[in-house]
């Protein structure tokens, strides 16, 4: 089953970093990846940037378009990965290794993937498996 693990964290203290500092935190979360990856169990692994640049597409009556990120919140969403696990644990464990690889502030939030194909039909998380679903084919 695909899942995606959003990762949140504070943007003002991550942007603070000096580049050894992050250098320091991607190499460590770089062995988790590779470690998942080599079980082929990684998909699209993405890190946005700050939410100075995104714009918010706002629903209603009329459609607005405004600066900044979708909600106020005090963490930010950063970066997500998308894993293939048979189950929650094993989600919660992938989950558990990038918070040791990153142990600065924050959190981790596990969803189960659904996937749309445009022009086919949704696939459930019970039915979407890594294997022989190549990952990087859903839009990497």
């Amino acid at each position: 089953m695909l899942y995606a693990i959003l990762c949140y964290n504070f943007e003002d203290a991550v942007g603070a970093w000096t580049a050894a500092e992050d250098a320091v935190v991607m190499a460590r979360l770089g062995v988790v990846e590779a470690r998942l990856a080599a079980a082929d169990r990684l998909g699209t692994v993405a890190r946005l940037l700050p939410t100075t640049s995104a714009v918010t597409l706002r629903k209603g009556r009329e459609q607005v378009v405004m600066d900044g990120p979708f909600a106020e919140t005090k963490e930010q969403l950063l970066g997500f990965y998308v894993v293939d696990c048979g189950n929650l644990e094993a989600a919660i464990d992938v989950a558990r290794d990038l918070a040791v690889a990153n142990p600065d502030r924050g959190a981790y939030e596990i969803r189960p993937l659904a996937v749309y194909r445009p022009g086919g039909r949704t696939m459930g998380p019970e039915k979407v498996q890594a294997p022989g679903l190549r990952m990087k084919g859903l839009g990497a």
